[in-house]
């Protein structure tokens, strides 16, 4: 399991008043690279003050369940599930098994493994996803945060099929699916009933304050998550918001494409700067090197934060620049290349 950060670093990525206790001469407004969020937001749409004012709609958000059926790929609304974020249902999820082993394919986002143990499950790292038949709860981040490693269709149906034998549950955490291969998605397969696939809205359509998050899964599984979180869970601006967002597949084909050319890119500059690049998603990159700690700090003081991991000390993760970034970034990075030419060299 994956601790996101190393000592004295932030905990988590967006941790900005982490990073300006660790970095406090630092110029200012950091550049946030700690996370995987798209820096080219969708744009705001002018909302009725109504929306601000009332309870939520409950119509507006069955439509919105309608709408994320069809652009994740659910077979209908029923097997949609709107939360204030994807957080929020990590344990109540979890809490969906009895109390028993949770097995988690790591190295992978930290949260999981919390949000397993409130649930009261003992919760195990494997490093092969056939040792998750064992488990009671079996977790996969799918593409994984932060190596992006790809696990194929069949063989999540494979081990589902292995867990329903023995009454498990899987759960597959597709945060980054937005831009992962698409056939890899398990959410066209909800209707099979033992697993739940969680989607973000936040992180690809850069828009992570909203607070908005779907999870995909057969509608007995649904209808409790829905209990759990309760009436009015997700704000009236959230919905309004994603119901336009979702729906505008221009937009989203042309932001895939502008995300991997950017990755591609900022694969350029690290290149540049000496470190290898070892794997990610076209919303972060993640590199091996070690010299990761000395680039932390060396970009850090610049006031350019990527993200540093405790128990992998030779890895950093770097989020996709905005537009208005890439300069103070490319220069701080080919410093970077420069500094490590110095060591050689002495």
């Amino acid at each position: 399991m994956i601790s996101h950060s190393d000592a004295g670093s932030p905990e988590h990525g967006g941790d900005l008043a982490a990073a300006r206790r660790l970095f406090p001469h630092a110029p200012q407004p950091f550049i946030d690279l700690s996370t995987g969020i798209n820096p080219h937001p969708y744009p705001l749409p002018s909302l009725a003050a109504a929306v601000f004012a009332q309870l939520p709609d409950s119509a507006a958000q069955i439509r919105l369940c309608e709408i994320a059926a069809r652009t994740y790929g659910a077979p209908t609304a029923a097997h949609v599930v709107c939360a204030p974020g994807t957080q929020i249902l990590l344990p109540l999820v979890a809490a969906l098994v009895p109390p028993g082993r949770a097995g988690i394919l790591g190295p992978t986002y930290a949260e999981h493994a919390r949000a397993a143990a409130l649930a009261r499950h003992a919760v195990m790292d494997v490093g092969d996803i056939d040792e998750l038949r064992r488990f009671d709860l079996a977790v996969i981040v799918n593409p994984n945060n932060p190596d992006g490693r790809i696990i194929t269709k069949e063989r999540l149906l494979a081990l589902s099929d292995d867990l329903s034998g023995q009454g498990g549950l899987l759960v597959v955490d597709e945060a980054f699916m937005d831009v992962g291969p698409p056939e890899a998605s398990l959410a066209d397969q909800v209707h099979r009933g033992n697993f739940i696939v969680l989607r973000s809205f936040g992180k690809f359509f850069g828009l992570a304050g909203l607070r908005l998050g779907f999870a995909l899964a057969a509608p007995d599984l649904a209808a409790t998550l829905n209990a759990a979180l309760g009436p009015w869970a997700v704000s009236g601006p959230a919905i309004a918001i994603a119901e336009r967002a979702l729906a505008e597949d221009a937009w989203i084909g042309a932001t895939r494409t502008r995300l991997a050319s950017a990755a591609a890119k900022l694969d350029q500059l690290l290149a540049e700067a000496g470190v290898e690049v070892v794997g990610g998603t076209s919303l972060f990159r993640l590199v091996h090197t070690h010299r990761a700690q000395e680039i932390f700090q060396h970009l850090g003081t610049a006031g350019i934060i990527a993200r540093a991991f405790r128990e992998q000390p030779t890895w950093l993760r770097f989020g996709i620049p905005s537009e208005s970034s890439w300069d103070r970034v490319r220069s701080r990075l080919a410093s970077c290349g420069k500094l490590a030419g110095n060591a050689t060299t002495q």
